[in-house]
């Protein structure tokens, strides 16, 4: 871990960065009123072919930038999740089957919107023996078969560490496999419902050995210090990821947990230079970064 007590993140940090308290948010989160030809092209596709996206049922700020650059993360599996974190605005309870024909479906998409990268997520599914990893394995090889000069990243749960349900991920080889850590170790408990912070890494850990490019991401505004998130991000990187995203935990609805501070963008800003004097292949760091935020770069 860097010591940035004697390189320019000090500087940065002090005179540039402040905790904002919350109330009404500050400037720099003002979101972009989804509008325009592409974006509306998007929500065309996505509604025709009854497809989930973590854009809609995670109220992602950035829809309206990613859609009116035609790109967009599918949710498959569902959009019931059998976990239920409180920071997630996914709905929670008793999932339908897997649909059968949503690989199809979800392949077609990602060919009529002409995407060079494809980013794919999933709700948790404890309930089905292989958590889901059987569906997963079958939406990438459908994508791959049917659009094969696109690539892929995936934003997978963490299959409750069964080797088994990664291993059959890795091994249809998507481009990137991510899964997110999102908070510290010591808020996990409070934030993430079933997930663990230990867990998680050995997830991480497991799937960098499989030589996929391993990527994670982490929200702040719950409570975080700043020296537990330079820990965070250093166990990230000794568990093989080398890319990492760092953003703004807004509440998705009065349901889920308060943000407790909003930080500015100097604040992001200084974390990115500490993140990548770690050794991190890329970083995004800002308050409006979501963990699919610029992923085509991600493959570079």
């Amino acid at each position: 871990m860097p010591d940035c007590r004697q390189n320019s993140c000090t500087t940065t940090f002090t005179k540039q960065v402040r905790l904002i308290q919350t109330g009404r948010k500050p400037g720099w989160l003002k979101i972009k009123i989804p509008a325009g030809k592409e974006y509306l092209s998007v929500r065309e596709i996505v509604e025709r072919n009854r497809l989930n996206t973590i854009c809609s049922s995670g109220h992602c700020p950035n829809v309206a930038d990613c859609w009116g650059r035609r790109t967009a993360t599918f949710m498959i599996l569902g959009d019931i999740c059998t976990r239920s974190c409180k920071f997630c605005g996914v709905k929670t309870g008793r999932p339908a089957k897997p649909d059968p024909d949503e690989p199809r479906r979800i392949a077609e998409s990602v060919r009529d919107m002409s995407l060079k990268h494809a980013v794919l997520t999933s709700v948790d599914r404890d309930d089905l023996p292989d958590g889901g990893s059987g569906h997963w394995a079958q939406t990438i090889t459908a994508v791959k078969s049917m659009n094969p000069g696109t690539t892929l990243e995936v934003l997978i749960p963490d299959f409750s560490n069964d080797h088994s349900a990664l291993q059959r991920v890795a091994d249809v080889r998507p481009e990137i496999i991510s899964h997110n850590i999102e908070t510290v170790r010591r808020l996990t408990s409070g934030v993430r419902s079933v997930a663990r912070y230990d867990r998680s890494l050995k997830v991480l850990e497991y799937l960098a050995k499989t030589g996929i490019r391993v990527k994670s991401g982490i929200m702040l505004g719950l409570g975080e210090t700043r020296e537990e998130i330079l820990e965070t991000l250093a166990d990230l990187h000794k568990a093989g990821c080398e890319v990492v995203t760092i953003g703004q935990y807004l509440q998705p609805t009065r349901k889920q947990l308060p943000v407790v501070e909003y930080l500015s963008p100097g604040y992001f800003k200084d974390l990115e230079i500490a993140a990548h004097e770690m050794g991190f292949r890329h970083v995004e760091s800002g308050p409006l970064v979501r963990s699919s935020f610029h992923a085509e770069k991600h493959v570079i």
